[in-house]
């Protein structure tokens, strides 16, 4: 078979300039690693408690991290129970009795609460109370009112944690 004479120059050609390319992986291991570090670092400070757009949550120094708990959330609108909508503050407040009657149905559901919850002592059941730090006390008082008629001994209110305390060894007054 005859090849042109083009042909022959650029086959010469791609013969005298090929290069021998090959992967180099080293650079690829090091950034693969620094990245599984960097995600295994900051995988350890995953909060429990999951925020939503509508609450703004009052600040603490606690360095405790909350634990899984059934959530009740408190927006500026409405009263929820595990992401459900359970009844509107303007419903609460207008109520002039301690118990929220809605929340406490909610919270009564035995699957609300799991089986791993259930089994436990009706005194070590908790909830956690995450609420927008506007919410008036007599709200937040029925809300814990109802919590503990509905047999959740320990309540929590979901706080986002600020500057460390300071330490009253090095603190003096003048």
């Amino acid at each position: 078979m005859m090849m042109s004479a083009r042909a022959r120059r650029m086959l010469t050609h791609h013969l005298r300039h090929r290069a021998d390319t090959e992967l180099n992986l080293i650079p690829m291991i090091d950034i693969l690693s620094v990245l599984v570090s960097f995600l295994l670092v900051y995988s350890t400070e995953v909060e429990v408690v999951q925020n939503t757009k509508g609450i703004e949550i009052p600040e603490s120094i606690v360095e405790q991290k909350p634990r899984e708990t059934v959530v009740v959330m408190l927006t500026k609108d409405d009263l929820f129970v595990q992401g459900e909508r359970v009844a509107s503050l303007a419903e609460v407040r207008a109520n002039a009795d301690t118990i929220i009657a809605p929340l406490r149905d909610a919270l009564k559901r035995p699957m609300l609460v799991g089986r791993a919850m259930a089994e436990r002592d009706l005194a070590q059941r908790e909830i956690t109370v995450m609420g927008d730090k506007t919410i008036p006390y007599e709200v937040l008082k029925k809300v814990m009112a109802t919590c503990t008629d509905a047999d959740y001994g320990r309540i929590s209110l979901a706080l986002v944690q600020k500057d460390r305390p300071l330490d009253p060894t090095t603190f003096r007054p003048k």
